[in-house]
């Protein structure tokens, strides 16, 4: 797994922290050359430093996802910088904690506009030098988007839009060579939670879950690199992923009530 990104190009989007954080260090310490994408300017710059420093290659270009001409010009540096794309990892993402009952259709519109047409953008510009290269595209989805999870409709339709438009994009593609991956982290120990939104649109500012019991960032970071090199199609990543995967082609109203259960468990549950 260690030589699986070796001089490669991986542009990362969400890279300034929590799991894309993590892609970029462990990538380059890898030997890829990582090139990171994500809004802050100020916390990629330091991290593209921090990458040289320890003899890595990294370039750095601010992009809100949203923007389709600010991911062009994120790909454009990537190919300006190293000539090329070897793997586009579409990670940026944001999530929600409402009742449907509850929830500003504002919430919804920015889900969809941040996980799914982040990914879309970002992929019609990248496409072409993926191609030229039979590389990779990877989405960075979630349980949510293989299952209905309560409490996050917005979160579950973008991740489960992420993934037709992923699966076709694979299918269309057949005959040139590019590998698609959904990969589906389960609950993992980053900021994407605290950042959550709410029903009226604020974050959350806390996680209600245990951080401890989680996956890590770099854990997830290894998980892909390690589908990348296998070119799956999906990679599921823990006991959660799996289980939901297998038990929802045999009996999903038993998932149905195992996910209210278990979301309802949670501190300050919106389901009653």
């Amino acid at each position: 797994m260690k030589n699986t990104l070796r001089n490669k190009t991986v542009v990362i989007t969400g890279a300034s922290s929590g799991i894309g954080e993590a892609m970029a260090r462990t990538y380059a310490a890898q030997g890829a050359r990582v090139v990171l994408g994500a809004r802050s300017a100020e916390k990629l710059e330091q991290l593209t430093a921090a990458i040289r420093a320890t003899g890595g290659q990294a370039a750095w270009c601010a992009v809100d996802v949203t923007d389709a001409a600010q991911c062009k010009a994120l790909i454009d540096t990537a190919v300006q910088t190293f000539g090329g794309i070897d793997v586009l990892i579409c990670n940026a993402g944001i999530s929600m904690r409402a009742l449907f009952d509850d929830v500003d259709l504002a919430v919804l519109h920015r889900l969809m506009d941040v996980n799914f047409w982040g990914t879309v953008n970002c992929c019609k510009y990248a496409l072409p030098y993926v191609q030229a290269s039979h590389g990779s595209i990877v989405g960075i989805s979630s349980v949510a988007g293989l299952h209905g999870l309560p409490g996050r409709t917005g979160y579950s339709a973008s991740k489960y839009a992420m993934t037709g438009f992923l699966e076709t994009l694979r299918i269309e593609n057949l005959k040139k060579g590019l590998h698609v991956m959904v990969a589906c982290p389960g609950f993992t120990a980053s900021n994407v939670r605290f950042a959550a939104l709410t029903a009226d649109g604020s974050q959350q500012g806390e996680t209600p879950r245990n951080e401890e019991k989680m996956m890590t960032p770099e854990e997830v970071a290894g998980i892909v690199a390690c589908g990348i090199r296998r070119r799956k199609r999906l990679c599921l990543m823990e006991i959660e992923g799996r289980a939901t995967h297998f038990v929802k082609k045999f009996a999903p109203a038993f998932l149905d009530r195992m996910f209210y259960w278990v979301m309802s468990k949670e501190p300050d549950s919106p389901l009653k």
